[in-house]
């Protein structure tokens, strides 16, 4: 895919869609088409840089829409998909499941009929340099234990969330499209991601906005729970990484090797905080101070941790950034937007 090529993103607008499509009109020649719903979710804040170049184009388009998905695959003709939209908070899969169900699963399916039907159709050649690259979560995994192994591209599917499951069963349905159908998919597993412009429902924007307002920062049972963290960049070129160099059918996890349990992770948070933004303090000594420890939601997995020897091995890609300069960077930028801070 050296040459410009048309790449269709859906949910462009999200925390991690628009990480990579900043990354695609940045550093490469390729053109853009964003399908996003624009649900509370999205933020086109952060496409602002390159939401004026010739290059992007976006299309507000629900993915459960069989008849607007054939429109968009005719009118643009994509060389290769990043299918992104998803619904994604655990929390609100807990309270509403049946949203993660149409988004994640019935989405899903909707969007493989229309890129199947449209694949079929190509040129000889042109079928030949498709891609579909399903970009999912290590929660399918399950949890793990303290000492347990890293999960691995192998390790069995075991969620225990609404969310979690609903991501399960969308890869469940992209494989069979690849093994049934041909469709020349990939599978992506990342972990948690962090960095500038994520939604403020997450832990890690979720505690910096909390603490600037002087409100408490609020930590689930003893904040022992341990999380795998990516910068959203990094996976954003790893993302674009797979598209180019990964092998069809394959499941690539990406990961930076970045554990941390929740407790440490909010006061390391703290901590920059307290350097950075010291003017924001008002009678509390340090932001630590404003932890609180509320009781655990139901099903929450101990610990993911993902091994991306793989993906290292196979297409070459590894992460740039590491754990504190990554957790400075969004901190900075949270500082400098007027929306957290305001």
């Amino acid at each position: 895919m050296s040459d410009s090529k048309k790449i269709l993103i859906t949910g462009g607008a999200g925390f991690i869609g628009s990480a990579v499509i900043r990354y695609i009109i940045e550093q490469t020649a390729h053109q853009v088409i964003n399908l996003d719903k624009l649900t509370y979710a999205a933020n086109l804040q952060a496409l602002q840089s390159v939401s004026t170049n010739n290059r992007y184009f976006f299309e507000k388009v629900d993915i459960c829409h069989r008849h607007a998905l054939d429109h968009i695959f005719e009118q643009y003709q994509p060389n290769a998909i990043i299918h992104l939209a998803a619904e994604s908070h655990v929390d609100r899969s807990i309270n509403h499941p049946a949203k993660f169900i149409e988004t994640n699963v019935i989405g899903t399916f909707t969007l493989l009929e229309s890129s199947y039907h449209y694949w079929q159709n190509l040129a000889k050649d042109l079928k030949e340099t498709f891609r579909f690259i399903h970009v999912s979560t290590d929660e399918v995994y399950g949890e793990l234990q303290q000492n347990e192994s890293k999960f691995t591209e192998s390790t069995p599917y075991a969620p225990n969330s609404p969310y979690s499951a609903s991501k399960a069963s969308s890869d469940h349905l992209v494989r069979s499209w690849y093994k049934t159908y041909g469709l020349p998919t990939i599978i992506t597993h990342s972990t948690n991601n962090y960095g500038p412009f994520q939604h403020p429902e997450k832990l890690i924007p979720s505690v910096i906005a909390n603490a600037l307002a002087g409100r408490p920062i609020l930590i689930y049972g003893e904040g022992l729970q341990m999380r795998d963290w990516i910068y959203v960049e990094d996976n954003a070129k790893a993302l674009y990484s797979v598209l180019i160099n990964g092998k069809i059918g394959e499941t690539y996890n990406i990961g930076a090797n970045n554990e941390s349990t929740n407790i440490a992770l909010a006061e390391k948070l703290c901590k920059i905080l307290d350097e950075l933004a010291p003017q924001y303090k008002s009678s509390i000594i340090k932001y630590r101070d404003l932890i609180q420890f509320v009781s655990d939601r139901p099903g929450h997995d101990y610990r993911y941790a993902i091994d991306s020897s793989k993906i290292t091995k196979e297409i070459g890609w590894q992460p740039q950034e590491d754990f504190e300069s990554g957790l400075r960077k969004t901190v900075i930028a949270y500082l400098n937007s007027k929306q957290i801070i305001g």
